[in-house]
């Protein structure tokens, strides 16, 4: 069965979606394309060769005027919401790109209603599907490092070059923990297993930002069990760069586990690296990675669409994300009370 979806949302980041990442999924069968913009729409119909009836300005008017099976929203993350419950209402399957929301209590109406209706809602936590945090989750799983004492995790870009009347990430709301902060938090809770409790952040706003939020952030997490996450992100850094996933040390008492991951362009996993050091002064082994069918989004797609065909229920499901998000709340109530702040999750 090939899954026949509605695809929402093709500017920027959705139309390399479009152009990219979907066809590459052979699971899934795009029958509608979405976008309020005629030119941005135009474009990406022409560039895929797809006929004219297959696109609108509305998904309203998509799903009254083809027979699909899911939606797939890459839209403003402004819409998420309410373009997953159109789609839901209408019997269709959803997949969202991250971040869900902006608050858990938004993002817990589509979530219930989803599991009324019996239909899958997942969310792109892309940063999952690559082979180094898959590795480090397995290897945490079995022990390799003995009891956990500290992770520590760094993210460092410069971002600070486009025209602010032109460059929508400098809009972005709360840039640093919504838009990146957010793979970082999803992947902290996949690797250990554990869930975060307590979140406190201090943001930086230093005069040569273009930025409208928080660009500078650094976090003290604190995990189930009592293990302190320390975390660093900033897109105004002139520091030697990080891959996208950030460099992770993750200590124990029998030794290190260091990471990175999707490096270069999406899909790319050339750059994934993960070594292991048994002891401060001994030289850190790497550790062989496996190759995967598919990595970023493709993996998340191609996952999706084996669960609305049946399969296993998506790792990175509605109400499972609803889980990083509230760290993602709480580390942003924490910037702007300057306290630290407990994750919260909606009845």
């Amino acid at each position: 069965m090939t899954v026949r979806i509605i695809h929402v949302g093709l500017g920027g980041w959705g139309g390399n979606w479009a152009r990219t990442a979907i066809p590459q999924v052979t699971e899934v069968e795009v029958v509608g394309l979405v976008d309020p913009s005629a030119a941005t729409l135009e474009a990406v119909r022409t560039d895929l060769g797809m006929p004219e009836s297959s696109a609108f300005a509305s998904l309203t008017e998509a799903l009254a005027a083809v027979e699909a099976d899911a939606v797939v929203i890459t839209a403003p993350a402004v819409t998420h919401v309410p373009l997953a419950l159109e789609a839901l209402e209408a019997g269709k399957h959803v997949l969202v790109e991250k971040p869900f929301a902006n608050s858990t209590d938004e993002a817990l109406q589509a979530v219930r209603r989803a599991e009324e209706l019996g239909l899958v809602l997942q969310v792109s936590q892309n940063y999952r599907w690559y082979p180094a945090p898959r590795v480090v989750q397995e290897l945490l799983e079995a022990d390799a490092v003995g009891e956990l004492s500290a992770i520590d995790i760094d993210f460092r870009q410069w971002d600070n070059d486009e025209p602010v009347e032109t460059y929508p990430h400098y809009r972005f709301p709360h840039p640093m923990i919504n838009d990146m902060a957010i793979h970082h938090f999803d992947l902290l809770r996949m690797v250990t297993g554990r869930e975060a409790v307590r979140v406190y952040a201090r943001a930086s706003y230093p005069s040569y930002s273009k930025y409208q939020d928080e660009a500078i952030t650094s976090m003290v997490i604190e995990l189930e069990g009592g293990l302190v996450v320390s975390y660093r992100g900033s897109w105004l850094s002139r520091a030697p760069r990080t891959a996208w996933a950030g460099e992770w040390s993750i200590q124990g008492e029998d030794g290190e586990l260091w990471f990175t991951s999707r490096d270069g362009s999406p899909s790319e996993v050339a750059g994934d690296r993960v070594t292991l050091r048994k002891d401060q002064d001994a030289a850190a082994e790497p550790v062989e990675l496996p190759s995967m069918q598919h990595a970023d989004r493709q993996g998340g797609l191609q996952a999706f669409a084996r669960s609305v065909e049946g399969g296993p229920a998506p790792e990175t499901s509605g109400r499972d994300n609803l889980r990083s998000l509230a760290v993602m709340e709480a580390a942003g109530r924490s910037a702007v009370s300057g306290v630290p702040e407990d994750v919260v999750l909606p009845d």
